[in-house]
């Protein structure tokens, strides 16, 4: 690495702990999780790297809030890397960000977003993607299945209708870039992908889809019986982007921000947190009736 990479990384580190240390919120933590005993417990980001000051301090927001609640593993909904990708960009835009949940042996699973590079991040090894576009993983009680959105092709959806087919988990969670649902302005909902997916969700009961892309965060009525969610601010920001629709629920365009995901045999709940500290949205739903 440069030394001016070095003097740029350096500014940016200071610039977000100093953000931080001033915000109000900064102590108490203002966690809703109701951090069970033997529950599931992750965080989402989304289009996150940027490298820029804001990801910082949405990742030194992240670590605090890991203190309070022990999450282990990080989802990561495309558009890891912005621009270039050589050493210096996954350092700068992943590994000196996120250095203290790394160092807490926190795991990171990403998907692709059309601003990755695929052939150099699903073989990077901090992304957990094993040389695979698609895969999954079980974490408790609960499996998750990341999936590429950019080429939605015959055999990732047979493979996904295969591996939904056979997964007794408690909880089914597929995560991918392009939303199936959206009210933002700038890209909207990827219809293709909504009509080669939404099937497969229903007929097997996934429980949460979690998309990024639209740079916005969002949370909609359910769908289908189905909880679908956008986390694409935790790094990129689209400000007010979000036009009135019905089926939001809840909805945030003014500011970066993460998620907390709990899981436990009954209830999913969630809190989005932004860059300085704020509860940007909470709430808890009912795990639903398996597919009759």
């Amino acid at each position: 690495m440069t030394r001016a990479c070095h003097r740029a990384a350096a500014w940016l580190i200071s610039a977000a702990l100093i953000a931080v240390a001033q915000t109000p919120a900064n102590t108490p933590l203002d966690v809703r999780l109701p951090l069970e005993s033997g529950s599931v417990r992750f965080a989402v980001i989304g289009d996150s790297g940027t490298g820029e000051a804001a990801q910082y301090q949405l990742a030194a927001q992240m670590e605090r809030y890991r203190q309070a609640t022990n999450f282990d593993f990080v989802i990561m909904l495309g558009d890891n890397i912005y621009g270039g990708h050589n050493a210096d960009d996954f350092h700068n835009k992943f590994e000196l960000p996120y250095q203290p949940l790394l160092a807490a042996k926190v795991k990171f699973y990403a998907c692709l977003g059309n601003h990755d590079d695929a052939q150099q991040e699903i073989l990077y090894q901090p992304f957990n993607m094993n040389g695979q576009r698609y895969y999954s993983y079980s974490r408790g009680g609960a499996e998750f299945f990341a999936l590429d959105s950019n080429y939605m092709d015959p055999a990732q959806l047979g493979w996904l209708d295969h591996n939904l087919a056979q997964s007794g988990a408690q909880w089914k969670i597929v995560y991918l870039h392009h939303p199936l649902f959206s009210d933002g302005k700038f890209h909207g909902p990827d219809l293709d992908v909504r009509t080669r997916l939404l099937p497969l969700l229903e007929k097997y009961g996934v429980n949460a889809v979690f998309s990024g892309h639209e740079h916005v965060y969002e949370r909609f009525t359910p769908q289908d019986g189905i909880f679908f969610f956008i986390e694409g601010n935790s790094g990129q920001l689209r400000f007010r982007d979000l036009r009135q629709a019905p089926d939001e629920a809840a909805g945030s365009d003014t500011v970066q921000d993460f998620m907390l995901v709990e899981l436990d045999k009954k209830k999913m709940t969630f809190q989005t947190i932004s860059r300085s500290g704020y509860t940007v949205d909470a709430g808890t739903e009912p795990k639903q009736a398996p597919p009759k």
